[in-house]
């Protein structure tokens, strides 16, 4: 297993004891990934590792902790959610996946993959602001008790209406796409304010098919209008039963109900700040996301509301227009771009640029480019070099310590071109670079280049 995760400067926050736990966990994942690939000898190597991990980050989040407590962090409860949610729900899913498969190569790549973007991501971000050297993307979250019983619920109903057993992959979910999806908004408000709530639903289709599809009795593995109308409603009274549990959300009743595109439900998340992020796994049956925007004053909106004198039509209009675009994909076969950028400027502009022959999404960090990509792997990742927490190098090493990403193209985004930062970067194997003050058509070409000399 190649690649080696390396300590840089950025990832210092300035306090000695955390520093210096971090060091000893990225050196953890460097013996780990610089074992010998010979059998038993290697798989019994990474058992040991990760037993020693898994005992020392625990070890690292309490004593983090006890100092953010000393310290009197206004961030604790939220990096204690974060930690928990790791502890709680990532190790043990990737502990579980080891034990069944016995220890599998593949197995022991993906704990690894995994953990080193968690443990990158967190140290740049959320760790950088315990020395307010960061500002938290998710400073509207629940606060956690109220997150792990909402979790409970979803998790529970979920189980009631189809008997699936569900759990919490991430509790930051960004908006990233997870394969071919339905996307719903719901908004919700009081009679006596003006203040409205949305939530926000993706469905991976495959999960919708496997339950509404199955209770309908619809043997075929595409949307029609019958499941689109039965998946709506049984949205509608899910999320009803949730918001009962949300004390923005109660006595409130529906205001406005639309189905969305993905692009109209990425820009959602690149305006708002969500309460409640949620992405689930059923496992076999599919992904889907659970999402609250903060309260707040509704803008007037440019969607189209279901409603009962529109409902069949709009469905129709849906299915039409999205039939059409998968359509449009396959004869062409649309290539799929990921931006990473910490400008909605340069993100906005790349997709006007790109869309119209590209399937393209929107990131704002390198962590969540990482989590991204391992939702739906795009066929080019235009990289922004200057970002400010995680930058281009650092986000394209963390990339490239990870087997199933490290031949993944990537495309820096730059303002400069100087040849320290190109050399700096050409071990990770980088497909090129691309000057944000290069005219549009200029770009467009050059990436329309790289895609013909792959064809």
């Amino acid at each position: 297993m190649e690649g080696q995760l390396e300590w840089l400067e950025e990832y210092e926050i300035g306090v000695e004891e955390i520093d210096k736990e971090h060091k000893r966990l990225f050196k953890i994942i460097n013996k780990l990934l610089s074992s010998a690939e010979d059998g038993d000898n290697y798989r019994r190597t990474c058992q040991e590792g990760i037993k020693f991990f898994r005992g020392h980050a625990l070890k690292h989040f309490a004593e983090e902790e006890l100092y953010m407590a000393t310290m009197g962090y206004e961030g604790l409860e939220r990096h204690k959610k974060i930690h928990k949610g790791f502890r709680e729900d990532t190790l043990p899913a990737l502990e579980q996946e080891l034990e069944q498969s016995n220890y599998s190569q593949e197995a022991i790549e993906h704990f690894i993959g995994v953990c080193t973007g968690w443990l990158v991501g967190h140290t740049l971000t959320e760790d950088q602001a315990i020395a307010g050297k960061n500002i938290s993307k998710w400073g509207e979250l629940l606060p956690e008790n109220e997150l792990e019983a909402l979790k409970k619920v979803i998790i529970q109903l979920v189980f009631d209406l189809f008997h699936l057993e569900s759990k919490v992959v991430s509790d930051t979910y960004g908006g990233e796409k997870f394969g071919k999806g339905v996307y719903y908004r719901l908004v919700y408000g009081s009679k006596d304010s003006e203040t409205r709530q949305e939530v926000l639903m993706a469905f991976e289709e495959t999960l919708l098919v496997n339950t509404v599809g199955k209770i309908l009795g619809i043997r075929s593995n595409r949307m029609d209008s019958m499941l689109v109308h039965a998946a709506r409603y049984t949205a509608r009274q899910f999320v009803g039963k949730v918001m009962e549990f949300i004390e923005t959300g109660k006595n409130c009743e529906l205001k406005e109900e639309n189905l969305l595109s993905f692009e109209q439900f990425q820009d959602i998340f690149e305006r708002e700040k969500p309460q409640v992020s949620l992405l689930f796994n059923t496992g076999g049956a599919g992904y889907f996301a659970y999402c609250a925007i903060a309260p707040h004053l509704l803008e007037a909106s440019v969607l189209t509301p279901l409603e009962n004198e529109n409902a069949m039509e709009e469905v129709e209009r849906y299915l039409s227009e999205r039939s059409a675009k998968e359509q449009y994909e396959e004869e062409h076969h649309r290539k799929k771009i990921l931006v990473v950028d910490d400008s909605a400027t340069i993100r906005q502009g790349m997709k006007s640029l790109l869309e119209p022959d590209y399937e393209v999404s929107l990131v704002d960090s390198g962590a969540a480019a990482f989590r991204a990509i391992s939702l739906d792997q795009p066929d080019l990742v235009l990289l922004d070099y200057e970002m400010p927490v995680c930058d281009g190098a650092q986000t394209l090493e963390m990339l490239r310590t990870v087997p199933e990403f490290e031949k993944v193209p990537v495309i820096f985004l730059t303002g400069r071109r100087d040849p320290q930062s190109m050399i700096k970067v050409m071990p990770l194997n980088p497909s090129g670079y691309l000057l944000k003050h290069m005219k549009h058509e200029e770009i467009r070409k050059e990436i329309d280049g790289f895609f013909a000399g792959r064809a």
